[in-house]
């Protein structure tokens, strides 16, 4: 199959053994590639905030540009056409929408997402649009952020908002993304806005996050939406060696980063090893009764986020002070790989641990409702080479290893129905900046120039070739108008 760009082939390995209606797509996120910070009374969010404080992002960067989304979105969706996905995942900014964080919707912000909606839907891309992807607005962090239980309820308020002038035409909704992320980066670490360095803020915070999803799955039903769920972002944690201190370690590092999260939403419980794990700050005083049963609502699909394993080792407190210790020093230390490649991230290239990821889960939390793959992908060194092409093949070999990965996870019995490269763009990348690139199209960020790369025409061709394949009598052909499925 030829590009229409450049009249080339792209070569397209044999394809992984996917269900025919699974839903190939791409994602997105608000703050990382909107820009347009000030315009049409969008607030302040604690992105903002986190970027202007000196040494927290690398470069000094931040997302007041961006990839200028905000007026280049008919660019973009045009893009997503020529690339033949399903499905198209993008965050709403709640500070676009509330810019404090509260009281009525800005009708300048909603216009934005029902003007992105339409759009999607006339190129014949499904929306799939996630509500919170760590935009809090700076008003509500002021007040206490995720630490208080107000913030919950301002959530589902929002929620409400946006569902109400979208939910006609958007099937999929995810509450939150990655709160693991939202809390322990955010409130332990200080390495994610807003930057606090915590204990007992951060696993409250954890908590009213899952409050908060609760209650916006509330609003999205009482809204009629098609399909309501949730983005984690769990982690296979390997131990360094066979020691019983590491094995200890693994079992602490999956309170934090898997059972915090899959225990109250699938098993109707908080993790069993919280006391171990955290010490006297775990003592649950910011939850309530009747908190399980809201955070365990029925949803209609669980998203996972996924890039790399971790290995575990044990490793003694950095702070001896079990009160204010910060709620991620639970004697865990990340060891380096030698024996795999890496992606710029540093992060380690190993896809059947992905396999190994999603079996696990599905075994261990027989609730799990179908699984979407929201976000994976891989940063690469990129360039322009002299004839403008970007030669990334380590993001071919990754997303093709991982999607054979995702196959053979469905030949072992999970039900996994769709999968999102990260990302449609290069884009701001958090606290790293811009020097990380994840993009199937290049941004050339001073002239924000669009190029897609080779990962973008191959992706395009296995789109197609699944099809095909599923439609032997009536072969899709594509000259970068997406045909009708």
């Amino acid at each position: 199959m030829s590009s229409p760009a450049t009249g080339r082939r792209t070569p397209v390995p044999p394809l992984p053994d996917l269900p025919e209606d699974f839903v190939f797509g791409t994602a997105t996120a608000a703050y990382q590639i909107e820009g347009a910070h000030d315009e049409d009374g969008r607030g302040p969010s604690i992105w903002d905030t986190y970027c202007r404080e000196p040494g927290r992002i690398e470069g000094g960067a931040s997302g007041d540009v961006a990839c200028d989304h905000y007026h280049r979105y008919r660019e973009d969706i045009a893009l997503l056409r020529e690339l033949g996905v399903d499905s198209y995942r993008f965050s709403v900014a709640w500070p676009r929408v509330q810019p404090t964080g509260d009281g009525p919707a800005d009708q300048r912000g909603l216009d934005f997402y029902d003007r992105l909606t339409d759009e999607l839907l006339a190129a014949g891309v499904s929306p799939a649009a996630t509500l919170y992807h760590w935009d809090l607005p700076q008003a509500l962090e002021d007040r206490g952020g995720w630490r208080i239980r107000e913030t919950a309820e301002r959530f589902a308020e929002y929620t409400a908002l946006v569902a109400a002038r979208l939910g006609d035409r958007i099937p999929r909704w995810i509450t939150l993304n990655e709160p693991f992320c939202s809390a322990f980066l955010g409130y332990a670490t200080g390495r994610h806005a807003p930057g606090a360095r915590e204990g007992r803020g951060a696993l409250a915070a954890a908590h009213h996050l899952l409050v908060g999803h609760g209650l916006a799955v509330l609003a999205l039903r009482a809204a009629g939406v098609q399909q309501a769920g949730i983005t984690l972002n769990p982690d296979r944690l390997l131990p360094a060696t066979g020691s019983a201190a590491d094995a200890a370690a693994v079992r602490r590092a999956e309170t934090l980063h898997n059972e915090t999260w899959f225990d109250p939403l699938f098993a109707g419980r908080y993790p069993r090893g919280e006391a171990d794990t955290w010490g006297p700050q775990a003592d649950g005083s910011w939850r309530r009764d009747g908190d399980l049963e809201l955070i365990g609502a029925r949803l209609d699909f669980l998203g996972v986020n996924y890039y790399r394993p971790i290995t575990i080792t044990d490793a003694p407190y950095r702070d001896p002070d079990p009160v204010t210790r910060t709620a991620t020093d639970i004697r865990v230390a990340e060891c380096p790989r030698d024996d795999v490649r890496h992606t710029t991230m540093g992060w380690p290239v190993d896809p059947p641990a992905f396999t190994g990821l999603l079996t696990d889960l599905a075994a261990r939390y027989p609730a799990l409702p179908p699984l979407l793959i929201t976000e994976n992908g891989s940063a690469e060194a990129d360039s322009v080479a002299p004839h403008g092409r970007v030669h990334d093949t380590d993001r071919i070999d990754y997303l093709r290893d991982h999607l054979t990965a995702v196959a053979e996870a469905i030949r072992a019995g999970v039900d996994v129905r769709g999968y999102y490269v990260w990302s449609l763009l290069d884009n701001f990348e958090w606290a790293r900046g811009y020097g990380q690139r994840f993009g199937l199209v290049r941004v050339d960020y001073p002239t924000q120039q669009r190029l897609p790369k080779d990962s973008f025409h191959w992706y395009r061709d296995l789109i197609a070739a699944h099809r095909a394949q599923h439609t032997p009598t009536a072969p899709v052909e594509r000259t970068g108008e997406q045909t009708a499925r």
